[in-house]
């Protein structure tokens, strides 16, 4: 095996290895605590000027339903329907956005 040097092909060397293995774990580590992070942040969606309101984390897991009672008629559920689908998609937009927020910086990698 002669001209064999050791180390890893093209990243010159176990210490440079190393120090991308480091690097790698540190930003998975950072990446966990973004993603912990938005199951702790609330975000409301609201619709009807605030008859409905839903909150639910950044991972869209929905934690409360407020409807008004002003918003409840027996008569027109269709529209109570209406302004929920509405609250809710506002919820899921809000949550994209700070889901975009903390977690673009990790974009692509897999990790």
């Amino acid at each position: 095996m002669s001209g064999y040097r050791g180390g890893f092909g093209g990243f010159g060397g176990g210490n440079q290895m190393q120090n991308l293995m480091k690097q790698a774990q540190k930003m998975q580590e950072e990446m966990q605590k973004a993603q912990a992070a938005l199951e702790d942040t609330l975000v409301e969606g609201v619709s009807g000027g605030g008859l409905v309101k839903v909150t639910m984390t950044a991972k869209k897991v929905v934690k409360n339903v407020e409807i008004n009672s002003s918003a409840v008629d027996a008569e027109d559920i269709t529209m109570l329907e209406d302004l929920l689908i509405a609250a809710l998609n506002d919820g899921y937009d809000k949550a994209d956005k700070v889901y975009n927020e903390k977690m673009g910086a990790f974009g692509g990698m897999g990790l």
